[in-house]
């Protein structure tokens, strides 16, 4: 068969070229914790690795990804013995920072191996949109801007997570999608959000018969509880021994921190956020009480400080239970209807909702939406009529992580070049849907994509040369409020697709 070009491969020589003449370029605080993470799994044994603390950013991921950390140390040796000593906080040698980086950049093998073998499982015409969807995947402005200038291991991630969708695809690898997830999860527990999409399709297609959901495979379910039960026992069975698994919950699960993370992810409560803020002013005229401690902070965002002034509180409960109902209802169409892609469509909805209505969600996370999505969203028009404010909206809203001059051309012309590039592919290579698509969505796409160009030179460029440093947060507030719209509708968009679909 004919190769389709350019193949990801190539693109990746390319791309590994300009993220390596990015090793120089700002780094966050996340920079800082990878190191700090080398050095306690090189440094102490085993059990002491979730009790140190020596420097604020202690190990709070599952533990394979600590042991992911042990390894690389054992490299980091050879490159700068320094960068794992435990007290050296903030140590940034050339040398640190360059193995830091390349690290990144070669565990990016995974995504490579993952996308390759998604496009290798589609035929006839979704191959070649299976392949524009693959690299832009890799291309991703989200996975440059947060793993190769401010600074994480995503891609090998979503590699990882590719994969394991990919691997529903067929009856035969059922098994071994449960197996890869279950390892994921033991990696970065933010992926626990999907986890009730997995549960259901695996539920469905493996461990009830096809022919009536009354009907059980015990030996299946043996087999996947197994997998499951035993990657689990890997990862955490060695803490489970010493009495060590509530310490490592506290660590993975902080709920003392705040509503809102710093930069206000574009989610709900950016929103509810925002409206709160104009209360302040419309409260007094109609009669509504104020309360002034809520006034007076300012960052509204920061670790432990969200406070409303005017609406009512917002519990970690009641996000729980609005993230698992708006979870629940793409499910009931997965139990009923088994598919691949309702099952993609579910991941996808799943990821929606934690990041819409979760607690302290990261503006980060918005790539357990745009990645899954990315896989389905040339399936058809109106599939991508729902994928593009989410593309930009996601993007533009990753944009506070790089507050640097020199990052701002980068991050602008690098995020703009892409969305014209793909959303322009795309829109040619998507193929009419057999229902009618959304005249009044499609209108409030353009108009909302029209806006993001001045309110980025607004929030980057204007702003600061008018106000100086004086109203710091109020750029902030507009883009995650403007995002929180994209992706809103985008939500709301989307769910119509998918209940009206016909797999």
């Amino acid at each position: 068969m004919t190769e389709i070009y350019p193949t990801i491969a190539q693109c990746a020589i390319v791309a590994t070229a300009f993220k390596i003449l990015l090793f120089p370029a700002y780094k966050s605080t996340d920079f800082e914790v990878h190191r700090n993470w080398l050095a306690i799994t090189n440094s102490l044994p085993l059990w002491e690795w979730y009790y140190e603390k020596t420097s604020e950013w202690t190990l709070d991921y599952p533990p394979f990804f600590a042991y992911f950390e042990w390894i690389l140390s054992q490299v980091a040796k050879l490159a700068d013995p320094a960068m794992l000593r435990i007290h050296h906080l903030g140590y940034d040698s050339w040398q640190t920072v360059y193995f830091q980086r390349f690290t990144v950049v070669a565990t990016e093998l995974m995504l490579i191996y993952a996308l390759q073998f998604f496009v290798d499982s589609s035929h006839g015409v979704t191959k070649r949109a299976a392949q524009a969807a693959a690299i832009s995947i890799f291309l991703s402005p989200g996975l440059l801007i947060i793993d190769h200038i401010h600074f994480q291991y995503n891609g090998a991630m979503y590699g990882i997570l590719i994969l394991s969708l990919v691997l529903a695809r067929q009856k035969s690898g059922l098994l071994a999608s449960g197996f890869v997830f279950a390892a994921l999860l033991c990696m970065k527990h933010i992926y626990l959000y999907l986890a009730p999409a997995y549960f259901v399709y695996l539920l469905r297609t493996y461990c009830l018969s096809p022919k009536s959901v009354f009907r059980i495979q015990f030996l299946n379910c043996v087999k996947l509880a197994s997998v499951i039960l035993g990657i689990f026992g890997v990862a955490f069975g060695p803490f489970a021994i010493k009495g060590q698994i509530p310490q490592i919950l506290s660590r993975l699960f902080p709920f003392s921190r705040g509503l809102c993370h710093a930069y206000w992810a574009p989610n709900v409560w950016a929103v509810y956020s925002f409206i709160d803020r104009v209360m302040i002013f419309v409260a007094p005229r109609s009669g509504l009480p104020v309360k002034m401690e809520a006034v007076n902070s300012v960052t509204r965002g920061l670790v432990g400080d969200t406070a409303f002034a005017v609406l009512p509180e917002i519990t970690p409960r009641m996000c729980f239970a609005l993230t698992l109902l708006f979870q629940v209802i793409p499910l009931v169409k997965l139990f009923v209807r088994p598919s691949w892609d309702a099952f993609i469509g579910a991941v996808t909805l799943c990821g929606y909702s934690s990041f819409l209505f979760g607690w302290h969600v990261h503006e980060k996370a918005i790539l357990l939406v745009i990645i899954p999505f990315s896989l389905i969203a040339l399936k058809d028009r109106r599939h991508l009529g729902a994928f593009r404010p989410l593309a930009v909206s996601g993007h533009v809203s990753l944009f506070p992580l790089l507050f640097t001059p020199a990052e701002f051309p980068i991050k602008t012309v690098y995020t703009i070049f892409w969305l014209i590039l793909f959303l322009i592919v795309f829109d040619r290579m998507a193929p009419a849907s057999r229902r009618p698509r959304f005249f009044l969505f499609d209108r409030f796409t353009n108009l909302y994509i029209t806006v993001s160009i001045p309110l980025i030179v607004y929030c980057s460029l204007l702003h600061p040369a008018i106000f100086g440093k004086s109203y710091e947060f109020l750029p902030l507030m507009f883009m995650s409020s403007y995002s929180a719209i994209g992706v809103i509708g985008s939500w709301i968009g989307f769910m119509v697709v998918y209940f009206t679909s016909v797999d």
